[in-house]
């Protein structure tokens, strides 16, 4: 029996989850799991991923086949990088607190000062007063000249 590592479809019809299962090479994509070993929500920004690294190890040394989406999962957690021997991946990007938020615009608020800019627009609105003016004064300039 092929033992495989794939994802299981759950949620909505436009903000799926999954949960990281391995099953019999031959059931169906959301059918019977023999084992849950994580979790994968791609619509969280960031991702929200988890895996158990302890169950992942187990089953990858017993011969379990990762399928394609699960396989880049498990080399953005380390979890395959640990089973081939290779150097640990970078670690995963962690949603930006408020407060590095707001450090991140005062300091962008401070560039800003020194700069000879005011926030005002650089060329000036024009009412339409003005410009049925300006349409007047070259009509009559161009019948002046005929």
């Amino acid at each position: 029996m092929a033992v495989k590592i794939k994802l299981k479809r759950l949620g909505k019809i436009r903000q799926p989850h999954y949960r990281i299962v391995v099953a019999d090479s031959r059931t169906r994509r959301d059918g019977r799991a023999i084992e849950e070993i994580g979790l994968y929500h791609p619509t969280y920004n960031p991702s929200r991923i988890e895996v158990d690294s302890e169950r992942a190890q187990y089953w990858l040394s017993v011969g379990a086949q990762p399928t394609e989406p699960v396989l880049a999962i498990l080399k953005l957690t380390g979890d395959w990088q640990k089973h081939k021997g290779l150097p640990a991946p970078a670690p995963l990007l962690q949603p930006a607190t408020k407060e590095d938020k707001r450090a991140s615009f005062d300091a962008f608020a401070k560039a800003l000062e020194g700069d000879d800019a005011k926030g005002e627009a650089i060329t000036p609105k024009a009412k339409k007063a003005d410009k049925k003016a300006d349409e007047a004064a070259a009509e009559s300039t161009e019948s002046t000249e005929a």
